[in-house]
């Protein structure tokens, strides 16, 4: 039984009581995907002029101005001519061949985790002159879902018209994605999409902090000439020059926070864990649709990889969106084992404790209700 059963209710202070993610099942169309391949709220205002570079770290700066240009650099036609009479032809019945300039139609954001390479990535979104219509920004995983939900060709008829494609933490570690999403860019390029990327580390990397420029361009292969790669070196903003992430409050606490917060969620994370086993990766995002807060109540460390991967999606989308984490049980730092944190995934779960931790600093405004 967990230590939140014992806790007895409070009496109701908001209109109604908790939401609850356990109590949640979405379900996604397959047009939403497509609608939502915007920069996520988090990222929804930032702009290059918004980034704050490191100044002891110059690689920083140096990749605003070569993005800056990269997106100056898209605000012509579409390569293959979109919009026009793409799939014209030329005399004799021959078709006409795309336009594609000379020179790489992509750039790959090198870095470790915390050194913003997604606000970068999103900046050049915002600032890619063309309607958002024309543009595409997801992760890797929702991309794979993409294609999942649409089929292979018709994800690149929907793409093939796009003058920009983000995509964020390029998954290296499963290789059967990687050639789907290789396959994927590779018709995209000849389409005339330019296109731009970051990326996890390949599993059983040493060096936690290693970049990752040489395992990207390997594996996507003939897909590598395409790519400048573009440094960035750096700390994890979210620990640079910030308080340590609070302690875990009590069940008590928590639940009386939710209860006192509207549009907050309050669960069991041992019976979280068990429904996102239930939930495709996909619908985490939909699940936590009009949430202002999640609560957790007594928080333990995760029993095995398959659940750990799952939390570290749900943690992605929370920070995505902005939603505060108020939690009981055992800190954030805490949640994965030691085998996990020198494994394969390492970074993935470094990323969802820094995530989590800065989320849990958000959240600390719950308790003045």
């Amino acid at each position: 039984m967990s230590s939140s059963s014992a806790v007895s209710k409070p009496s109701p202070i908001a209109e109604a009581s908790p939401l609850s993610l356990c109590a949640r099942e979405p379900h996604v169309p397959a047009d939403r995907l497509v609608a939502e391949m915007v920069p996520p709220p988090r990222f929804d205002s930032v702009r290059f002029g918004t980034y704050i570079p490191d100044p002891n770290q110059p690689s920083q700066i140096e990749a605003v101005g070569v993005l800056e240009a990269f997106a100056a650099g898209l605000g012509g036609a579409h390569a293959s001519g979109a919009g026009k009479a793409k799939r014209g032809f030329l005399g004799f019945g021959r078709p006409k061949a795309p336009k594609v300039p000379a020179g790489p139609r992509g750039v790959y954001l090198d870095g470790g985790y915390g050194v913003g390479k997604t606000h970068l990535l999103a900046s050049l979104w915002h600032a890619t002159p063309a309607e958002p219509s024309l543009k595409a920004f997801g992760t890797f995983v929702e991309l794979t879902n993409l294609v999942g939900a649409l089929g292979f060709q018709q994800t690149v008829q929907t793409l093939s018209g796009h003058r920009l494609l983000c995509i964020d933490e390029f998954e290296l570690d499963d290789p059967g994605d990687t050639v789907l999403v290789s396959t994927l860019l590779g018709k995209l390029v000849d389409a005339g999409v330019a296109l731009a990327a970051t990326s996890n580390t390949l599993p059983g990397k040493l060096g936690e902090g290693r970049f990752a420029a040489a395992d990207f361009l390997r594996e996507i292969q003939g897909l590598s000439a395409h790519f400048r790669p573009l440094r960035i070196d750096g700390e994890d903003y979210r620990h640079r020059g910030l308080p340590e992430a609070p302690a875990p409050y009590s069940d008590e606490q928590v639940t009386r926070a939710a209860y006192a917060t509207e549009g907050a969620s309050l669960d069991d994370f041992p019976h979280l864990l068990e429904h996102l086993a239930r939930v495709h990766p996909s619908r985490y995002g939909a699940l936590t649709d009009g949430l202002k807060a999640v609560c957790l109540t007594d928080v333990q460390p995760i029993p095995d990889q398959s659940t750990a991967l799952r939390l570290v999606v749900l943690a992605d989308r929370l920070y995505d969106r902005e939603v505060p984490v108020l939690a009981s049980g055992r800190p954030f730092d805490q949640l994965f084992s030691e085998d996990m944190l020198k494994g394969g995934y390492r970074k993935k779960y470094f990323r969802a404790i820094s995530r989590l931790t800065a989320l849990a600093r958000d959240a600390k405004g719950l308790l003045t209700h």
